[in-house]
């Protein structure tokens, strides 16, 4: 018999955050996440996103063992100022039992009805900064922080409820060695005199800090036309400068200026922690917090996570200064390989930029949708 349980005390939302280490114990692409920042992340009074958004954690249980879980959530700025009436699920995992997977389901669709919503999708999370998409390709390619993992059955319980693909994401990598830096080191050189831009060289976490509330401004500005983009507001900048700037290598963040010294462009790469959070498995101390330091030093792969462009300035050959600014960097420290995160598969624009990298799709994933 199954049985579906509403978590809300913290020592019951340690069982949600804990329950994949159970599922995914053998398997060896799956990256556990902190379980410290799992659970801050889900508590109202710690993170800014439940001023505008709330959320609903779910289990199931098959006598007393937890077999499945999701989040429920609704992002009020999405449906009160988009006008998107949009619930919203996560953090959705199970195992292969389809009236498991089912029974969850129906909780969100249960909950969207009750607000009058218009559709379910997911999984998402609250915001374009947290992870999205079930994988439906790659699923021999190791996870990472920034990505859910999943199992091939997956696709199959959400097609069985009813739910279709809404949106497509790609994920893709290259060796270090196809990046040549004939194809941006002329145009950079040209952008910079044209556009008067420069770059300025970031060494200290402090100098991040100085430009980060501007790199949120820009990444709400350059990234406002996707559909399912929500703006990042002024306290959740606050929160994920806490929460992310200690796992970025600051020479890894890029800041492009324009005269005025207004920012213009950023970009952020992280080196790949996948390896170190496998090892550390949900705890930073007393051991963990080694193996995060030792990738954050000395990974030879890197994530290139975001790049945003004022819209002015898209489309210009801004990107090939941040190009060249990694290549030099990456060279002098021996990169060897480089991925992708997810990005929008109909976003052509973007992977144009990438084209000479001659990148190999390693991933893909997909939100799914239903009416309601």
């Amino acid at each position: 018999m199954i049985i579906i349980k509403e978590l809300s005390k913290k020592e019951d939302l340690l069982k949600f955050i804990k329950y994949p280490f159970d599922l995914y114990k053998d398997s060896k692409q799956w990256v556990p996440p902190i379980i410290k920042d799992e659970l801050d992340s889900f508590d109202s009074k710690l993170n800014p996103v439940f001023e505008h958004a709330e959320a609903r954690f779910f289990v199931a249980f098959k006598n007393t063992k937890i077999v499945g879980r999701i989040a429920a959530i609704i992002n009020w700025k999405e449906i009160n100022e988009q006008g998107v009436k949009k619930m919203r699920f996560g953090w959705f995992d199970f195992e292969n039992d389809f009236e498991v997977s089912t029974m969850l389901l129906d909780k969100v669709k249960e909950i969207g009805n009750e607000y009058q919503l218009e559709f379910m999708e997911g999984p998402v999370g609250f915001s374009n900064l947290d992870k999205v998409g079930i994988m439906t390709y790659g699923f021999e390619e190791i996870g990472s922080m920034i990505t859910w993992y999943n199992y091939p059955y997956y696709e199959k319980h959400y097609t069985a409820f009813g739910l279709v693909k809404e949106k497509e994401y790609i994920e893709s990598k290259f060796p270090f060695t196809n990046v040549k830096p004939k194809f941006f080191f002329r145009i950079q050189n040209i952008v910079k005199e044209r556009y008067k831009l420069h770059v300025k060289s970031i060494r200290t976490t402090k100098e991040v800090l100085k430009y980060a509330d501007d790199m949120f401004d820009l990444f709400n500005t350059s990234y406002k036309k996707l559909s399912s983009h929500v703006a990042i507001s002024n306290s959740q900048k606050e929160y994920f400068k806490n929460k992310f700037i200690s796992y970025i290598n600051p020479e890894y963040i890029k800041f492009i200026f324009d005269s005025n010294d207004k920012l213009v462009a950023f970009a952020v790469v992280l080196p790949s922690f996948a390896k170190a959070l496998q090892k550390a498995n949900g705890k930073v101390f007393p051991f963990g917090i080694f193996h995060l330091l030792k990738a954050k030093y000395y990974s030879k792969t890197v994530l290139f996570y975001l790049i945003g462009v004022l819209p002015e300035y898209q489309s210009k050959g801004v990107t090939g200064l941040i190009f060249n600014e990694y290549y030099e960097e990456f060279k002098s420290i021996g990169i060897k390989n480089c991925y992708r995160t997810p990005e929008l598969a109909d976003n052509k624009a973007v992977q144009q930029l990438w084209k000479h990298f001659e990148p190999k799709i390693c991933v893909r994933r997909q939100t799914m949708k239903m009416n309601l």
